[in-house]
């Protein structure tokens, strides 16, 4: 399998003197399988590069396969110019994640409309399918595509591409679930190690990649004042990749202030943190024309989903009961999540919870953590007891983000874990990412 960077940037593009080498257009990457067959990721700038090259080579293909991560226009932004998508005879099969409220044509028609471009989406001469994607397996172009949702203010989802013996495994954008990856009781550097079930659940995704291409546009000390930006510090990168067993990692999704000079010591720091650990993963930062030639080591052994494939959710309106003692708070979650179209009743304690849940049960919880009287602990404790809440989701809200106090809530049963402050775009698409997880058919 062959793997070529065309976009290595994020936010926006970025060309000139200082972004020569590691590159400054946005994100765009290309996989291509021993058949031939080829999947694009992402649609930033960098796809018109890689148009380009398709057409000096003779090799654009009657069929192709974009697979985005999510629809900010930094994935986006290079489609309206992908020259195989103006030419008649060319299928162009574009796959996202679904859980927006508009559509992947939509979103791409937007940014095509007259007043932006003069091309509208419905004037292309190829034909253009659009495929809404959940979590679960898939086969597209031959391979086998894993999806799973990752930590972003928007529905995004991480693609596990395996084929030809080899895993590639594409993640961006995400940043980490919680400010502590290791518990404080084991030895640091292995997947049951990480104290947060969903970066645990994230290092699993990648398990044995022969090459993890991950988010690390800022350093651990730039994440401080860039939390629920949705985007990874190299250090956690670097420290979950190794941990999965991964043997290479590729940083991307550099920062538009971070010039060469900046991204190369990126590189420096972040191999030290492999040292550190002596993993013997290869670390590197992606740039523009980097090419990565993946031979089998073994016989594939395919990665099964550790949750139920789930419902779709895009479409879908939910029953949800916010509970918190601060009115507040409990302001801003019912405002955001009846403008997401849901309906949402509210609770100021956890006995008032209880007894609202007993008359009508919702299909979510968000429930704060610390609240006098009944603590969020103790209403969820009391709702795994019953069999008819047993597997309620519930969605914790909590200003604590020590050790203990993240473990206590998964060890009674919270499905996911929310900080505050949090932003009206974190909450929704963390509720809807737990129904994704949660609902069955």
């Amino acid at each position: 399998m062959r793997v070529q960077f065309w976009g290595t940037r994020g936010s926006i593009a970025t060309p000139g003197p200082s972004t020569n080498h590691f590159g400054g257009n946005t994100s765009c990457v290309e996989v291509t399988a021993s058949g031939g067959n080829q999947l694009i990721l992402d649609c930033g700038t960098g796809a018109h590069p890689l148009a380009v090259e398709m057409k000096a080579r003779s090799s654009v293909p009657a069929n192709m396969n974009i697979l985005l991560g999510h629809t900010h226009w930094d994935h986006i932004q290079g489609f309206p110019f992908f020259a195989p998508a103006f030419e008649s005879g060319k299928e162009i099969a574009i796959y996202g994640p679904e859980g927006s409220r508009r559509s992947l044509h939509d979103v791409l028609a937007g940014q095509m409309e007259f007043t932006y471009f003069p091309v509208e989406l419905n004037q292309l001469p190829a034909a253009i399918t659009y495929h809404d994607l959940t979590e679960g397996i898939h086969k597209i172009a031959g391979m086998r595509i894993m999806a799973q949702f990752l930590h972003h203010p928007t529905m995004t989802l991480g693609y596990r591409i395996e084929a030809d013996g080899v895993v590639v495994v594409y993640l961006s954008d995400h940043e980490p679930f919680s400010d502590q990856l290791w518990r404080g009781d084991a030895e640091p550097g292995h997947i049951e190690s990480i104290l947060h079930e969903g970066d645990r659940r994230h290092a699993k995704f990648m398990a044995g990649a022969d090459l993890v291409i991950h988010d690390s546009q800022y350093t651990p000390e730039e994440y401080v004042s860039k939390k629920t930006w949705g985007h990874s510090p190299y250090e956690y990168v670097v420290e979950v990749a190794a941990a999965a067993g991964a043997r290479r990692v590729a940083l991307t999704h550099h920062d538009p202030d971070h010039d060469d000079h900046f991204v190369a010591e990126i590189e420096r720091k972040a191999r030290t943190v492999a040292e550190r650990r002596r993993s013997a993963i290869e670390v590197f930062c992606a740039y523009e024309g980097c090419v990565v030639d993946l031979a089998p080591r073994c016989v594939l052994q395919p990665v099964s989903l550790a949750t139920p494939l789930s419902a779709p959710v895009a479409q879908r309106s939910f029953r949800i009961l916010v509970v918190d003692d601060d009115p507040d708070t409990r302001l801003m979650a019912v405002l955001a999540l009846t403008q997401d179209e849901h309906t949402v009743r509210e609770a100021n304690s956890g006995p008032e919870a209880l007894r609202m849940i007993n008359e009508q049960k919702p299909d979510l919880i968000v429930l704060d953590f610390k609240m006098p009287d009944m603590d969020g602990i103790e209403v969820l404790k009391t709702l795994r007891a019953k069999s008819e809440t047993a597997h309620l989701p519930v969605l914790m809200l909590t200003g604590l983000t020590d050790e203990a106090s993240t473990r206590a809530g998964f060890e009674a049963g919270a499905t996911d874990y929310l900080g505050k402050p949090f932003s009206i775009p974190q909450l929704t698409t963390r509720v809807r990412a737990c129904m994704a997880r949660t609902t069955k058919e």
